[in-house]
This record gives structure tokens, C-alpha cells and sequence, in this order.
């Protein structure tokens, strides 16, 4: 037994002590009286010195019983004590300590440090290469696992195996396709307003306003419609997508799922990718059919062309093949904002910043997906003359 530790400025009853002692499984802490930051507590350091003389012990456990009072500085003295008896080597039980204490200490231990350099100094650039080329394989690699996960329960659907609940599916193509005209209306007027000026710009100096028509029919048709229906989806459900599963990721709903014998892909991502994608093609139609109609407020209310000519340029421009190109392109932009929103839901943290994360990477994973595979579509029409 070793000898009792006081506050060093003893008054006639002293604030803290501790003491260690001996028992028949190892090495008792004994802790009592007012441990707060205001009371000038002792060092781990001694503690530490005191353990590692007692070289035969193996177990350390802890009887606060008699602490009257606790604060952080407490829970600081605690925590130094744990680190010390792990790097001798000691088996702790702290059962013996307050609840809030072990409570705390849980939470602390949940949270993992983060690896922060304390000289500030960045690592080398070959270190930020390899680094980076190691996130992006592995990056890849989850992608590519999502992907097969997803198409096999695609697969499962197409022969009516698959497990998810009917009404989710249709809550989904509510939320995807009839709540989101709204402001995929708005934005396609306007997109059909600013083509149409901006034609209008140069196409007055030749005295060829009836050509705005062309403009707009075109570029709505082949491009504008769909990109701008799938960018506002990308932003509004592929972003909710994200938030939903990651919150379910939070909540340990996913893990419900799977130890019930549940595939969260089926279950989950399955309904919102099939609700989004079929509801693309039909919110790209009606978004070119709304920014047509934008365009021929300015061409016919303010340029003074006639409706009927207006009307007549824009069928005779926009061929049903335009219309299609649209489309096909629709359904693939579809596809990746349905794939990028599960995708970062079912990556996300087990935390409330996790999920806000989730939602931001899904917005910016879809909108990067939208415009690369645009500019890939439109090479390839171009190559087979479509």
C-alpha cells in the first residue's frame, strides 16, 4: 500500500486525494473528496510513477465512491490515468468510477481524434499524390460495388423478386415527377426567355427575329430541356435522396435492415433510382415544351412575330429525332443523379455533419456526372450523325 497524496497546500481538510492500494486481482486508485478544476489538482505524472513501480500488477480498477464534487478537470486526470495504465499494460475496470464519468469517457472514445500534423508542416508532395491516387481507387472501387448492388436489384425487379414496399414507389415518383414541376417550370421558362434573347441580339442586326424560333425549339429539344430538368433534380431529390439515407445510416436503420434479413438496396435505393428514372424522360418533355413556350413570349410578344410563322418555324426546326436525343439523354442523367444521391447516402458518417456532407456530394457528384456524360452523348451524336 502506498501512502496517501494530499493537496500540496494542505488546509485542515484537504480538497482531493488519491491513494493505491493493493487487492487480490491488482491495483486499486482510490479517489475521494472535491475533484474541480479550481481546486488545484494533482499531476497524472504521480500516478504514472507510482504504477509503473508496481511492476507485478496487471489490473487497474478504480473506487470513487467517496468523490464528493467533479468537473472536466476530473474527467482531464481520469483520462491520463487510462493512458498511462495502457501503455504499461494494465487491464482496466472502471466500473469504479461515477456514471457521468464513464459515460463521458464512452463519448470520448467514439470520436476519433483527427490526424492533425502539430508543426503544421504539409506532408511531401509524392505523400499528397499517392494519397490522392489512393482515394480515387478506392472511390472507384465503392462506386463500382454500388453499381453491381444496384443492378442486381434492378435485375430482382425486372423478374418480381425483389422486396420493397409498393407505396414507397409511388411516394417516390410523387416526389421525383408531380412535386417537382414547379420549379422545373420556372427555370425552363426562364431558360427559353434568355435563349431567346440571346438570339434575339444578333439575329435583329440581319432582320431575321423568325429565327429565334429555331433557336429555341433546337436547343431546348436537343440540350437545354434535359440538362436543366436533370441539374434541378440533381440539386432537389438527388440531394434529399442523400439526406434520407444518410440519416437512416445515423438512426442504424440500414443495420436494422440487414440484420433482418433485408436488402437495403432493394428495399431503399431500389424504389427512388426506379422512381427518378422514369420520371426524367417525362419532366425533360415537359420541361421543352415550357421553354418553347418561353421562348415565344419574347419572339411574339416582344419582337412582333406573328404566331402563326412563330409556331410554324419551331415544328418545322425541332424533328422528332431532336426530341429523342433529348430523351435518351433524360434517362441517363436519371441514372446518375439516382446513383450519385444512394450512393452518398449510403457512404454517409454516423453523424448530423456526416449527412449534410452526404447531401453536398451528392449535388456536386451529379452535376459533374450530368455535364461529363453530356459532353459524351453529344460527341457520339455527332460521330453517328444523330
Amino acid at each position: 500500500m502506498t501512502p496517501a497524496r494530499d493537496a500540496p497546500t494542505a488546509p485542515a481538510r484537504a480538497p482531493w486525494h488519491w491513494s493505491l492500494d493493493r487487492s487480490a486481482d491488482g491495483i486499486v486508485l482510490r479517489l475521494s473528496g472535491s475533484w474541480r478544476m479550481q481546486d488545484h489538482l494533482p499531476s497524472p505524472a504521480d500516478v504514472e510513477a507510482e504504477l509503473a513501480s508496481t511492476s507485478s500488477a496487471r489490473r487497474l480498477s478504480f473506487d470513487a465512491r467517496e468523490v464528493t464534487a467533479w468537473d472536466s478537470g476530473f474527467l482531464v486526470f481520469v483520462l491520463n490515468v487510462l493512458e498511462a495504465a495502457s501503455s504499461l499494460g494494465l487491464t482496466v475496470d472502471r466500473s469504479g468510477l461515477p456514471d457521468g464519468v464513464r459515460k463521458l469517457l464512452d463519448l470520448a472514445a467514439a470520436v476519433p481524434e483527427r490526424d492533425m500534423k502539430r508543426d503544421g508542416a504539409p506532408p511531401p508532395f509524392l505523400a499528397r499524390i499517392g494519397r490522392s491516387a489512393t482515394a480515387v481507387m478506392d472511390g472507384a472501387t465503392e462506386m463500382i460495388t454500388f453499381v453491381g448492388e444496384a443492378s442486381l436489384a434492378l435485375a430482382h425487379a425486372a423478374v418480381g423478386r425483389a422486396r420493397f414496399r409498393r407505396v414507397d414507389f409511388l411516394l417516390n415518383i410523387q416526389e421525383a415527377g408531380a412535386n417537382a414541376l414547379g420549379i422545373v417550370s420556372l427555370i425552363s421558362f426562364l431558360i427559353g426567355l434568355i435563349l431567346a434573347f440571346v438570339g434575339a441580339i444578333q439575329l435583329r442586326q440581319f432582320g431575321a427575329q423568325i429565327y429565334i424560333a429555331d433557336l429555341v425549339a433546337i436547343g431546348m429539344a436537343r440540350e437545354m430541356g434535359a440538362m436543366m430538368a436533370a441539374i434541378i433534380m440533381a440539386g432537389r431529390t438527388g440531394a434529399a435522396y442523400a439526406a434520407q439515407l444518410g440519416t437512416m445510416r445515423v438512426n442504424e436503420e440500414i443495420d436494422a435492415l440487414s440484420t433482418m434479413g433485408i436488402s437495403p438496396f432493394e428495399f431503399l435505393v431500389l424504389p427512388r433510382m426506379l422512381g427518378l428514372i422514369l420520371m426524367m424522360p417525362l419532366l425533360t418533355v415537359y420541361a421543352n415544351l415550357v421553354g418553347i413556350a418561353g421562348g415565344a413570349v419574347v419572339g411574339i410578344g416582344m419582337l412582333k412575330v406573328g404566331v402563326i410563322p412563330y409556331w410554324h418555324h419551331t415544328w418545322a426546326a425541332a424533328s422528332l429525332s431532336d426530341f429523342a436525343a433529348g430523351l435518351i439523354k433524360s434517362v441517363v442523367f436519371g441514372v446518375l443523379i439516382a446513383i450519385a444521391g444512394c450512393l452518398r447516402g449510403m457512404q454517409c458518417g454516423r453523424s448530423s455533419a456526416a449527412v449534410g456532407l452526404a447531401a453536398t456530394s451528392a449535388v456536386v457528384t451529379g452535376i459533374v456526372f450530368i455535364i461529363v456524360s453530356d459532353a459524351i452523348l453529344t460527341v457520339v451524336y455527332d460521330a453517328i450523325g444523330f
